[in-house]
């Protein structure tokens, strides 16, 4: 198991520790969810959690990687092995599909939209530049 990372300072029982608790809750959801719905990736959503977890919640972060379904999909990206190959595809593809439906329909200022697409490259960028990983966990 990957050791916690540790952002240092990490106070319990603070209002940032609860938020952080809830959003990596609810991304465990939205990833599960991902197990089933193939438009909805799993592991970004899983490495979010891990994240929130990592500086919210021990208790949930030991849980989430150690997870007999859930652990194996985050374990080779939190030990530096990078991501599947179809994780990148997916996750690549989603977000440039959310920067352009969000410049396309949801901005309306000139310079967000110019920035919008800056960012789904550097995202892409990112996410070309990781290790990928031999098995193809999502």
């Amino acid at each position: 198991m990957p050791p916690i990372p540790d952002p240092g300072g990490k106070e319990r029982g603070t209002l940032w520790q609860w938020a952080l608790q809830a959003i990596g809750g609810a991304s465990v959801a939205l990833a599960v969810l991902g197990l089933f719905l193939p438009v909805l990736p799993t592991v970004p959503f899983l490495l979010l959690a891990a994240a929130c977890f990592a500086r919210g919640s021990d208790r949930c972060y030991t849980w989430l990687v150690e997870h007999e379904q859930l652990g194996p999909l985050v374990r080779p990206y939190l030990d530096g092995k990078g991501l599947p190959l179809k994780t990148k595809i997916k996750a690549i593809l989603m977000v440039w599909a959310s920067i352009a439906i969000s410049a396309i329909f949801l901005v309306d200022l000139l310079w967000v939209r110019i920035l919008l697409p800056i960012i789904a490259l550097g995202v892409t960028l990112y996410l070309l530049r990781l290790p990928t990983a031999e098995t193809d966990a999502d």
